[in-house]
């Protein structure tokens, strides 16, 4: 998990998305252009929630998302993404 210097506002969390499969169950390698989008990522930083909802997810968090959740973004040359709380489904 990485750290970032960047603090999300109100109810945003940013999120490192988990690496996608490289391979199948059966151990056919999956090609780049047929990859899924990851849907599982951890919390990096959090913001400090609206004024009658607080944050419930923290950093460190293993969480499951919407496959088309949340703004891709680039900080210090890593990917990650940006996005409501309300739109990350659970805590793994």
């Amino acid at each position: 998990m990485s750290k970032v210097n960047i603090k999300p506002l109100a109810d945003r969390v940013i999120i490192e998305p988990a690496a996608a499969e490289e391979t199948t169950a059966s151990g056919i390698i999956i090609p780049d252009t047929a990859k899924e989008k990851p849907q599982k990522g951890s919390v990096v930083a959090v913001g400090n929630g609206k004024k009658d909802e607080p944050i419930t997810v923290k950093v460190g968090d293993s969480v499951l998302y919407g496959k088309y959740a949340g703004t891709e973004i680039t900080i210090d040359g890593n990917e990650y993404l940006i996005m409501r709380e309300s739109d990350i489904f659970a805590i793994v």
